[in-house]
């Protein structure tokens, strides 16, 4: 029988290894797998490259993860917005390296990664600093910046619902960089908030297919499913 529940975080995050890059979904606080991330702290491997939309806020979460000195590489679109104030007492200090990446950008790498595509040409960002040491050509009339796919060691989402087969759904604006981010790493594990039963899923509403996901973990968010 296939059941992808785990009953811990220490077991989600198996084999974790240090110097592993790490998808983490979320748009800001929306959609982010808050309990994968604290277990990640808590798992302890270090050197990480961090492939997320921004930095985390405060000093929790990501940004607590920051912090501690676990991770080596950030890999986002948004590392400067209200409250993120980890993020900028490391990078001036030189002690986290940065890739700066359009979001259109980094969405569609990581969707180039989950499909087997390793490069795109794109005119985001031609002719500005954000595509130095980067292949470059004139498609028509526009300069076009080849852009390589992006995939993780481990994804870790968060999902309004999930059957154990590993089929979910999203719920809102919580689907943003999960359901894309589900597909482009070696192994994916997601965060649940409703574990329900096989079947209980309409098929046609399943925005990632259980082929992709490796592991689940139930954290009931405290809101009925309706």
């Amino acid at each position: 029988m296939i059941d992808k529940f785990v009953t811990s975080i220490a077991e989600a995050l198996d084999g974790l290894a240090d110097g592993a890059t790490v998808l983490v979904g979320g748009f800001g606080a929306v959609g982010q797998p808050d309990l994968l991330v604290e277990g990640l702290i808590e798992q302890g491997a270090k050197d990480l490259t961090i492939v997320a939309n921004n930095a985390g806020y405060g000093r929790v979460g990501l940004a607590r993860l920051l912090s501690i000195g676990r991770v080596r590489k950030l890999v986002c679109s948004f590392p400067r917005i209200a409250g993120s104030v980890i993020f900028e007492e490391l990078y001036r200090a030189g002690r986290l390296e940065l890739e700066l990446v359009p979001q259109g950008t980094l969405a569609e790498r990581l969707r180039a990664g989950g499909a087997g595509i390793p490069a795109f040409f794109t005119p985001t960002g031609a002719g500005t600093a954000l595509v130095e040491g980067k292949e470059t050509r004139h498609i028509g009339a526009r300069e076009v910046v080849l852009e390589p796919a992006l995939r993780g060691d481990i994804a870790l989402i968060e999902a309004w619902k999930g059957d154990r087969w590993g089929n979910l759904v999203y719920r809102g604006s919580s689907r943003n960089f999960n359901a894309v981010m589900a597909t482009a790493a070696d192994v994916t594990v997601a965060q649940v908030h409703h574990a329900v039963e096989l079947g209980a899923i309409d098929p046609e509403t399943v925005v990632t297919p259980g082929i992709y996901v490796d592991r689940l973990i139930h954290a009931p968010s405290g809101v009925s499913d309706v």
